[in-house]
């Protein structure tokens, strides 16, 4: 059986990974149309920085992936205590919300207290995902933060989001909410509250040592331009830069609104189902500056309207290789999407709206304090949950089930994974896969 993989990050190269110990797998080869591997797990440089496509790092429930994933990296991997913060008003909240409501002024954390005690909607069947929150924190938590949070992050009103984002969320105890109203910080999200990191070379590193325990089973073809894919009575033939590929078998791990326009024949419907999904677009602004202002803390969650990005991380808090003396090392997130107002501004025009956001919250005093900046784009970051996106899928997946294409990872399946579910799913595939 010959296998063609469409895309080669971290979907691609894992599934490869375990498909190569199938006997009955002849070959297998991916096709990336970017020169450098990984996707959204590549790794960028900032004067000798390393940083990532956001701030990735490595946790997981799942006890075998989170083995191999530190079976791969040979030693080169150290574990951190999470530390990440809240700026609400001006003050630094633990993340998450919930769990440090003393920090809020009396007035916030009075709301936050008693619309959860005395919550009105606990007993309604959330539909979306505003409605979870106000089934499950109330209106005073969900007003506070997690509302105006995800508007910022997702960029669309979570009354026409489902819920598959957060309905694993449990519920916090009245007694958590009144200990943390009282003083007692309770940490949250445990599975999280320690990670793992490369000790260098960020989180490419990672696809790097996937890479190095492929076999000569398995070829990879990067610059490739896509033209188009046809079914054959008993073979697949895949066109790309003048050049054409036959196969037996086609993984899809690219946008799978990409993916219908390379179908030859295809569907109208289909065509159309696949362009009503939704996704974001992302911007990394990574700035060094001179002063520290941050403290020991990694991630920022700001929800704050004020300000152009919705997290803010410190690089340095990754490890001495994430740090250069004399300097702080911040990696900003904006959210967009397409021909909308932060799209249509340029790379000068958003790293300085960052800056005045670093002075807004207080993490530098002037422009002078700003050593150096990039910003890299990419298209396709978040999958959005609406609430036409399970009806889509549904319908996508049938379709390219019977016409014998395989979809996988984050965008190719169109499910918002993180890296330890993508290593899950290409697992579970290598086993299953006919």
């Amino acid at each position: 059986m010959k296998v063609t993989i469409l895309g080669g990050g971290l979907a691609a190269i894992s599934l490869a990974y375990e498909l190569q110990k199938r006997k009955e797998i002849e070959n297998i080869t991916i096709l990336e149309k970017e020169e450098t591997l990984g996707g959204l797990c590549r790794s960028y440089d900032l004067n000798g920085v390393k940083y990532d496509a956001g701030p990735h790092i490595i946790f997981s429930k799942d006890q075998e992936v989170l083995e191999l994933m530190k079976n791969l990296l040979e030693g080169n991997i150290h574990q951190t205590r999470r530390s990440n913060r809240i700026i609400h008003k001006g003050i630094l909240v633990q993340y998450p919300f919930e769990n440090d409501l003393s920090k809020l002024p009396l007035e916030d954390k009075e709301l936050a207290v008693n619309a959860f005690v005395h919550n009105p909607y606990e007993n309604y069947e959330p539909k979306n995902m505003l409605q979870f929150f106000l089934k499950t924190f109330g209106e005073g938590i969900t007003n506070l933060y997690l509302r105006p949070y995800n508007e910022k992050i997702w960029k669309f009103d979570p009354s026409f989001m489902n819920t598959k984002m957060v309905d694993r969320i449990p519920k916090p105890p009245k007694e958590d909410i009144l200990r943390s109203a009282n003083g007692e910080t309770v940490d949250g999200y445990l599975h999280q509250l320690y990670f793992n990191y490369p000790n260098e070379g960020a989180t490419f590193s990672l696809i790097q040592s996937y890479l190095n325990k492929l076999t000569d089973k398995v070829s990879v073809i990067t610059g490739c331009n896509l033209k188009e894919i046809e079914k054959n009575s008993n073979e697949y033939v895949i066109k790309y830069n003048k050049k054409e590929i036959k196969c037996d078998r086609i993984v899809s791990t690219i946008p799978i609104c990409e993916l219908v326009d390379l179908v030859k024949d295809e569907e109208q419907n289909i065509q159309k189902v696949a362009k009503d999904l939704k996704y974001n677009s992302i911007m990394i602004i990574t700035i060094q500056v001179s002063k520290d202002l941050a403290g020991d803390n990694f991630a920022f969650m700001v929800a704050d309207k004020d300000v152009i990005f919705h997290r803010i991380s410190k690089i340095d808090f990754l490890g001495e290789k994430y740090h250069k003396n004399n300097t702080v090392t911040y990696m900003a997130e904006i959210t967009y999407r397409e021909k909308d107002i932060n799209d249509m501004k340029t790379d000068e025009e958003i790293v300085d709206s960052v800056v005045q956001g670093l002075k807004k919250i207080n993490f530098i005093d002037d422009e002078t304090s700003i050593i150096d900046s990039d910003i890299i784009r990419f298209k396709y970051a978040y999958v959005v949950y609406d609430l036409n996106h399970q009806q889509n899928m549904d319908i996508l997946r049938k379709h390219y089930t019977k016409m014998g294409i395989y979809l996988h990872g984050r965008f190719g399946d169109f499910e918002y994974l993180n890296m330890d579910q993508v290593i899950r799913k290409s697992i579970d595939q290598g086993k299953d896969f006919k």
